[in-house]
């Protein structure tokens, strides 16, 4: 049960660069659309076909995660269920993605800013 008054989460924000640029990369990999990009570009939002929304924000000192870092941590990163590993590494390398670790199961990437998503296999 959530907290009372909470109705639920709305939006992951990833701080970037370009927000334009990240949300049609995202846009790329997951389908949807852009829903509200702002007349200055500082916020870029984006919903998935399931509905779930992302948004990308403008950080002009933005500092990409190092990962792995023994010194720190992602701080946040998403996982994407695929249904062929092979076909998808190739669809998100192409898109501007670097895969950094495989495994059996999942593959770590960083997005074309250096966030963190994995490509997982399903349960």
């Amino acid at each position: 049960m959530a907290a009372e008054g909470i109705e639920g989460l709305r939006t992951v924000v990833l701080d970037c660069p370009d927000p334009w640029k990240l949300a049609e990369f995202y846009r790329g990999l997951l389908g949807g659309e852009i829903v509200r990009p702002e007349s200055d570009g500082a916020w870029v939002a984006m919903t998935d076909p399931q509905g779930r929304r992302l948004a990308f924000q403008l950080s002009p000192k933005y500092r990409p995660p190092q990962f792995p870092d023994p010194a720190g941590s992602q701080q946040i990163h998403l996982d994407i269920r695929v249904s062929d590993m092979e076909v998808a590494q190739s669809a998100v390398l192409a898109l501007g993605a670097t895969l950094i670790q495989a495994t059996d199961s999942f593959r770590v990437y960083t997005d074309p800013v250096g966030h963190t998503f994995c490509l997982v296999r399903p349960e």
